[in-house]
């Protein structure tokens, strides 16, 4: 079985449950990791244990002989798909960016070319003594970032 025989097979059940899928890896020794993501709010534990069945239903262990885990994208990962961007549009993110910048922005719009960020640095303003507030909006490629993921703040 390959990924796009899982994600056709399984597609419509995420979709049912509210999910999309962020991601489907296939170990050598086929163990099978099954991402996916809560078109709102979060996924719960019955979500993962149902798409499980599901799948089980749909690719029988007499057939293939194979390891299944069903798990939800966790907050410290980085976003993989368009989606994710989307659903993540106007909340706080942390973004890398290629050459080594790192920035907490709010996530102001995101798209197939990249995403426009909106953040305040404290910076020198022409014909002022001290430094004020500047707020920047910028639209960064996907090319240009390293990882965008949630800004956890404790």
């Amino acid at each position: 079985m390959g990924i796009s025989e899982i994600r056709d097979a399984m597609e419509s059940a995420i979709v049912a449950r509210g999910c999309f899928i962020v991601g489907i890896k296939i170990s050598n020794d086929n163990e099978i990791v099954l991402t996916i993501e809560s078109e709102r709010g979060t996924v719960t534990l019955d979500d993962c244990v149902e798409l499980s069945r599901v799948f089980e239903e749909k690719f029988s262990r007499d057939t293939e002989d194979y390891g299944l885990t069903v798990t939800s994208a966790g907050l410290d990962q980085p976003f993989t798909v368009l989606k994710q961007y989307l659903k993540a549009v106007g909340t706080m993110v942390e973004v890398q960016m290629k050459g080594g910048r790192k920035l907490a922005a709010m996530l102001a719009g995101a798209d197939e070319e990249g995403v426009t960020l909106k953040y305040t640095v404290r910076e020198s303003v022409a014909g002022k003594k001290k430094k004020e507030d500047v707020e920047h909006v910028e639209t960064v490629p996907y090319g240009e970032l390293n990882a965008v993921r949630p800004y956890i703040e404790f």
